[in-house]
């Protein structure tokens, strides 16, 4: 079973820079074109569904803008 996760970006930190964009394994963040930041910048977004909250946007940011959510493993019953 594949992790599920979600990103929250930041819009007062984030500049738009698209390192995120770039690094994402599973290519589920933009930039969003439609929007601005209070700062002038269009900020990243999640896309679609496939996140898996490997944290490789967070870890790239340099303005630390991205929280990354993961859901919590099922764990088995004995």
């Amino acid at each position: 079973m594949a992790l599920k996760g979600t990103i929250v970006v930041d819009p007062m930190h984030c500049k738009g820079c698209s390192l995120c964009v770039d690094a994402c394994p599973q290519n589920v963040i933009a930039l969003d074109m439609e929007h601005l930041t209070p700062k002038g910048y269009h900020p990243a977004h999640l896309i679609a569904e496939g996140c898996t909250g490997c944290v490789i946007c967070a870890i790239v940011c340099p303005d630390a803008a991205i929280t990354v959510y993961r859901e919590a493993p099922q764990r088995r019953k004995k």
